[in-house]
C-alpha cells in the first residue's frame, strides 16, 4: 500500500528494525546507496528476525531510479526541519515516505526539492533532537495506514 524509502542508511539495526515494520505492514522498503552496512550484516538480521522473507525489499543506486521505478509517488520527507505536522496530509494508497541518513538526515536542497506540504515533521519536546529512524517510520506507517482503514490488516 505504502512505500518507505531509506536515503543511505547507516544503522543496520534501524533497517532491521524498519524490515519488520514493513512486513507486518504490507509496505514496500525501499533503500538508496550507499547503505552503511551489507544487507546480510547479523545486527540487521537479528533486528529484522526471519521477517525479511515477508518484506519486499529493494536497493537502489540513488533516489530518482528509486523513484521512477516506484512510479514517480507523491513523497512525504520527514525531517525536524519539516514545517507540517505528520497527521495533517490525507495519505493515499501508492504514497512514499522518505527518510534521510540516521546522523544527518534529508540535505536542505533534497527537502526543498519538495512541495513544503510534503515536508512533515513528528512533533516532540523543544529541547529533543530526533526521535530514533525505526520509531519515525513507524509512527508514520502506521499514521498512513490508519488513515486507509488498515486495509488489508486484521
Amino acid at each position: 500500500m505504502f512505500s518507505v524509502i531509506l536515503f543511505e542508511p547507516e544503522i543496520p539495526p534501524n533497517t532491521g528494525n524498519i524490515i519488520r515494520l514493513c512486513a507486518n505492514t504490507g509496505t514496500k522498503l525501499n533503500l538508496v546507496k550507499p547503505l552503511g552496512f551489507e544487507l546480510d550484516e547479523p545486527r540487521l538480521k537479528r533486528a529484522g528476525l526471519d521477517y525479511r522473507e515477508f518484506a519486499e525489499v529493494a536497493v537502489y543506486e540513488d533516489l530518482p531510479t528509486c523513484l521512477d521505478t516506484l512510479g514517480r509517488p507523491r513523497v512525504f520527507a520527514l525531517s525536524t526541519r519539516g514545517k507540517i505536522h505528520y497527521s495533517m496530509p490525507k495519505f493515499e494508497p501508492g504514497d512514499a515516505f522518505l527518510f534521510g541518513p540516521e546522523t544527518r538526515g534529508l540535505s536542505q536542497a533534497l527537502l526543498e526539492s519538495l512541495p513544503k506540504e510534503q515536508r512533515l515533521r513528528l512533533p516532540m519536546q523543544s529541547e529533543s533532537r530526533s526521535l530514533n529512524l525505526s520509531n519515525a517510520a513507524a509512527i508514520m506507517i502506521y499514521e498512513a495506514w490508519r488513515q486507509n482503514g488498515f486495509a488489508g490488516g486484521q
